[in-house]
């Protein structure tokens, strides 16, 4: 991108903050004003060798328990698959770890020493976590390069917009993530203009752009082409190590292709453990999801 280039897309950004002072996009995948309150981040402490952990967990809605003694943990740089029936508890166990929902009783820890149950969304959020929704929530008017500036991790008050430039490094960084998520030839395109694939991997870039330490991603291939899929595939693959990933998703081909470690869940609890191949022999696992 040219320096004039970039330019006019400040300034437009600027206008765009000016006129919707409240919009912020954050890794929950909606819109917030503001942080309730700083949080520094930084590299989590995994000396316990797990960047995510939940022990006995438990959430019920009127009675129904939508996670039930839920123990699951997640090394740094692993790449997870979760999958399960519908209603099993995947979409509540993000949400209990995003500071959406909170838990009857539990723990839930982001490194060693994080509780993340002392903490709201947006502080979560600022840790180094980063939730992607099903449907893509991009700002479809603005460009793909404004996209991924609005998401950097600044100040989203109005004053703080007006007299916000790019640095050097927050440029190399959406640079390098324009070339990681494929869309570097369409850095000036309108988002509104993107395939539902480029939208998809759009929002991943918004997540990127803030450097998180675990991205928790919901059926990130769900109503894309076979082209599409196989290059998120690559992505996450690309992704791994550098980050850890969660990934919900019902596509067992995508599974296959990127997934060292699956877990099932079922009833809002562990059902069983392993590779692919693993847990689609478990007879429970073909008795409650996979079918015969």
């Amino acid at each position: 991108m040219t320096p004039d280039l970039m330019q006019s897309g400040s300034e437009r950004l600027q206008q765009y903050r000016r006129e919707h002072p409240s919009e912020g996009h954050t890794e929950s995948g909606g819109r917030s004003a503001s942080m309730a309150r700083p949080v520094v981040a930084g590299e989590v402490d995994t000396t316990h060798g797990r960047i995510l952990y939940l022990e006995d967990v438990h959430v019920s809605f009127d009675g129904f328990k939508a996670i039930n003694g839920l123990n699951l943990d997640i090394a740094p740089g692993e790449l997870r698959c979760i999958i399960g029936p519908n209603g099993a508890g995947k979409t509540t166990m993000m949400d209990i770890i995003t500071g959406k929902t909170r838990p009857d009783r539990g723990s839930v820890f982001f490194g060693s020493t994080i509780d993340l149950l002392r903490y709201n969304e947006p502080e979560i959020a600022a840790m180094g976590i980063g939730r992607k929704f099903q449907k893509p929530t991009v700002f479809e008017q603005l460009s793909v390069f404004e996209n991924l500036e609005l998401a950097l991790k600044t100040h989203k008050g109005v004053a703080a917009s007006m007299r916000f430039a790019l640095k050097g490094a927050q440029k190399d960084r959406i640079a390098e993530v324009l070339h990681t998520i494929h869309l570097a030839s369409s850095v000036n395109r309108q988002a509104g203009l993107l395939s539902h694939g480029q939208k998809q991997w759009l929002e991943i870039g918004m997540l990127l752009v803030q450097e998180p330490q675990l991205l928790l991603l919901d059926e990130p291939v769900a109503g894309m082409t076979d082209e599409e899929t196989a290059r998120t595939a690559e992505l996450f693959l690309t992704l791994k190590g550098k980050h850890s990933l969660m990934v919900v998703e019902h596509d067992m081909g995508f599974i296959g292709t990127i997934s060292e470690k699956v877990t099932v869940l079922c009833d809002g609890t562990v059902l069983a453990e392993g590779t692919l191949a693993q847990v689609q022999a478990d007879e429970r696992v073909i008795e409650v999801y996979l079918g015969r």
